[in-house]
């Protein structure tokens, strides 16, 4: 499904057009130095939450939990990609991570679209079909379809392990993430994969969500003012509404447009102008694509089932152990001490 660095990086395709090397280097580290840093600590807190309250599982919190690792396996790969662009493309972390920091981000990518669909599903079924629910969302099924995602997303994403760093000729550096340049044999070849991509890694389920969302939306302005206020799943429904397609608009629709468009670009002549756009709008939507491990806490907190009374018990839990703790080390006062010896000495 997925192609060898696609559209990974930018490089030059005629040697009389100006580089952007500058423009990607600042661009790059500093966007993935921020996503580093927002996906870590969000995805971690909500990673610890779903854990400590693993006895509340339920189908829609296997798939948060899975979203979550997902996104945590491809942050930490992120400061690689930092260090590259701080050296001013220069790689000296070796072949396997040159393979393996590529590998993650796009196993990350079709995981979190994968487990977007999922969750939207089950939400769909649960709205919809809820005499159903019970039966047709269980916790067997969603650790089964989380398995199926996982296999699915990594062999897809396999094409990745299989190019790793090169020596440009010309600087005599040692490169990763590099694009295919316009006169590459392979061009043709990653045209057809990328189109194969499209369809099964985005527009099928983004097709998906949007028919589980029409149907949600029906169903909720079909019930009674007074059905609901009873129920709080309507407000949870459109909250993951809103927060799935702003990331489906915003990392994934940009990213694999452009990423179309760019392959189509490279097999064709074009003017410098036209190609120093295009090579800073591969950055630009990269850096959106890897950017939804930064949406999906907001997915968990504002429409996770549970998910802010699961912090509430935590927090409640770890401040009765607290003090538990803290009154077994209270050191005994001096006026306890004498009430204390008084009753001994009665």
């Amino acid at each position: 499904m997925e192609q060898a660095n696609m559209t990974d990086d930018v490089g030059n395709n005629t040697d009389n057009c100006p580089t952007i090397d500058e423009f990607r280097n600042q661009v790059y580290s500093t966007s993935y130095s921020l996503i580093t840093v927002l996906g870590f600590v969000g995805n971690s807190f909500a990673l610890m939450v779903l854990i400590r309250t693993y006895r509340q599982s339920s189908p829609f919190h296997v798939y948060m939990m899975n979203l979550a690792m997902s996104d945590l396996l491809c942050v930490m790969t992120l400061p690689l990609r930092v260090l590259y662009y701080v050296r001013k493309g220069q790689w000296e972390q070796g072949d396997f991570l040159c393979r393996i920091s590529s590998y993650f981000l796009y196993v990350n990518l079709y995981c979190s679209i994968y487990f977007m669909t999922a969750m939207s599903v089950t939400r769909f079924v649960a709205i919809v079909f809820p005499v159903q629910n019970l039966r047709l969302v269980t916790m067997s099924r969603a650790r089964f379809v989380c398995l199926g995602i996982w296999i699915f997303s990594s062999l897809a994403s396999s094409p990745f392990l299989m190019s790793g760093q090169s020596i440009d000729p010309i600087t005599n550096k040692t490169k990763c993430f590099e694009p295919p340049k316009s006169a590459s044999d392979r061009l043709p070849k990653l045209q057809g994969l990328n189109n194969v991509a499209l369809a099964l890694g985005f527009v099928l389920p983004f097709i998906i969500i949007l028919i589980c969302y029409a149907g949600i939306v029906r169903t909720l302005l079909s019930r009674t003012p007074a059905a609901r206020r009873q129920q709080n799943s309507a407000s949870k429904a459109i909250r993951m509404i809103v927060i799935v397609l702003l990331t489906f608009l915003v990392s994934f629709m940009p990213y694999h447009i452009q990423r179309t468009i760019h392959l189509n670009f490279l097999s064709r002549k074009s003017t410098c102008s036209e190609q120093t756009f295009m090579h800073k709008s591969v950055v630009v939507t990269l850096c959106l694509a890897a950017s939804n491990s930064c949406f999906d806490p907001m997915l968990y907190f504002f429409s996770g089932e549970g998910f802010r009374s699961r912090l509430s018990s935590l927090r409640h839990t770890v401040r009765n152990s607290t003090l538990r703790h803290t009154s077994k080390l209270k050191p005994i006062t001096s006026s306890e001490y004498g009430e204390s010896h008084k009753l001994d000495a009665s």
